[in-house]
């Protein structure tokens, strides 16, 4: 596997979507990812060649997801590079640079064909995250808006103003709690004129 680090959005979405498979965001959910046929399920929904994945890579994945965590929840610029860096040295080559199909330079991280499932997903998560550190800055990786999810989310959007970190499931359940709320208040407000 060959990543770009001018291809953030990639890494960062990927990121963000494995961390919020975990039962700590939607604890009534559960895990997200409970075999090795969920796992491949993600992996097919991201794009991701592998062969079939195991218990053991399941496993893997698995603690690759609490550590992608620590690095969305560091409160600092520099932890968040450090844990960002930290996952690039677990399978990755030094960076070269190649010409892409435009024929521009371009800098990649490469894996070897035989690099493990998770160590794989980090230097692409990984690759991701630095990307957005450096060009977007620290204030774009954030916690989910939504009072009943415990999710977190890289902002890679060019507005920078994404709230939810599922936002057709948490910025919708929002939605109709605010609407719900205003109905109530109307219902309410129109008794109280009788």
């Amino acid at each position: 596997m060959k990543v770009s680090f001018s291809d953030y959005a990639a890494g960062a979405g990927l990121a963000t979507d494995l961390v919020n498979t975990s039962p700590l965001v939607w604890k009534s959910a559960g895990e997200m990812l409970g075999d090795p046929a969920g796992l491949a399920d993600f992996l097919n929904e991201h794009g991701i060649d592998h062969p079939t994945p195991t218990a053991a890579d399941l496993r893997q994945v698995h603690h690759l997801r609490d550590d992608l965590r620590a690095v969305l929840e560091a409160g600092t610029e520099d932890a968040t590079a450090a844990g960002a860096n930290a996952l690039l040295t677990r399978a990755t080559t030094a960076p070269v640079l190649e010409r892409d199909a435009d024929r521009e330079w371009q800098w990649y991280v490469a894996t070897d064909p035989a690099t493990p499932l998770a160590d794989r997903l980090a230097v692409l998560t990984g690759t991701g995250l630095l990307g957005t550190l450096r060009t977007l800055g620290h204030t774009r990786f954030r916690p989910c808006a939504s009072p009943t999810c415990d999710g977190l989310f890289v902002d890679t959007s060019r507005a920078g103003r994404r709230r939810y970190c599922m936002p057709e499931l948490c910025g919708n359940r929002a939605n109709v709690a605010r609407h719900r709320a205003r109905s109530r208040r109307k219902a309410e407000s129109a008794r109280g004129h009788r």
